[in-house]
C-alpha cells in the first residue's frame, strides 16, 4: 500500500516555512560552536547548525550564517569572521550542551558570551581566536571564501583548518573515537539529539586514507 504524502511545493516558499521544513528534514546535524574575535578583541562564542565538512585537501569545513531574523542584520560571527578572517569550531558535545544553548542568546555585540557564561578558553597556535576549554575538539580556521547564497539570506563561510586540537581521550594518535566523544547533534524545533545506537557497515568504497576500509 502507498503511503500518502504532503506536498509543498519549493518554488517561492517564504523563509520561515522554508526554515522550519529544512531543519525539520535535514536532521540530525552537528553543531559548530564558534568562537570569534571583534575588532576590539572581545571573544564571540555562538553555535551554529547548518555546518559540515566540504574538503579533504586541505580540509575544509563550511557554516551557513543567516542575517538576523526581523532586521536583516549581519551576525557577530559573520560579521568577525569577515573582518579577522579567522575562526575556531568547537565540537558542541552533551557536556557542553547547555553552555552551549546558553550561547545561542541574542548578547549585545559589546558582550562577550565567553565571559558572561564563565566559559574557560585557550589560546589557539594558528589563528587569534581563542578555543573552548570544554570541547574535546577545536579546529582552528582560516576564511578561504564567504559565498552569498539565495536571495542574500544566507551566506555560507568556507574555512580552512589549519589546525587541530584532539583531548587524549578520544584520540590515540591517529583516529578519533566518535562515541567517546558524545557529540550533541540539533533537530528542528527545541530539540537535540546525542549518537544513540551505532551501527557498523562495511566499507564499500575506499576513501582518502582507508579508513574502515577492510581488504577480502
Amino acid at each position: 500500500m502507498i503511503p500518502e504524502f504532503a506536498f509543498v511545493d519549493g518554488e517561492g516558499l517564504d523563509t520561515a516555512t522554508a526554515y522550519r521544513l529544512i531543519v525539520g528534514c535535514v536532521v540530525p546535524r552537528p553543531v559548530a560552536w564558534i568562537t570569534t574575535l571583534d575588532a576590539a578583541g572581545r571573544v564571540n562564542a555562538a553555535p551554529f547548525s547548518s555546518y559540515n565538512y566540504v574538503a579533504t585537501s586541505p580540509p575544509m569545513l563550511a557554516v551557513n550564517i543567516a542575517a538576523r531574523a526581523g532586521d536583516g542584520a549581519m551576525k557577530d560571527t559573520a560579521r568577525n569572521i569577515r573582518e579577522i578572517g579567522e575562526f575556531v569550531v568547537n565540537v558542541a558535545t552533551e557536556d557542553t550542551m547547555e553552555a552551549m544553548h546558553l550561547s545561542a542568546q541574542e548578547f549585545p555585540p559589546e558582550v562577550s558570551e565567553a565571559e558572561a557564561l564563565g566559559l574557560a578558553l585557550l589560546p589557539s597556535r594558528n589563528v587569534r581566536p581563542p578555543r573552548l576549554a570544554a570541547s574535546p575538539v577545536q579546529m582552528e580556521c582560516r576564511l578561504d571564501q564567504a559565498v552569498v547564497l539565495g536571495r542574500g539570506v544566507n551566506t555560507l563561510y568556507i574555512g580552512e583548518i589549519v589546525a587541530f586540537h584532539l583531548r587524549s581521550d578520544i584520540y590515540d594518535g591517529k583516529r578519533v573515537d566518535s562515541a567517546a566523544m558524545r557529540p550533541i547533534a540539533r533537530l528542528g524545533g527545541p530539540f537535540y539529539a546525542g549518537l544513540g545506537e551505532v551501527f557498523e557497515r562495511p566499507m564499500l568504497q575506499r576513501p582518502p586514507g582507508s579508513e574502515g576500509w577492510k581488504v577480502g
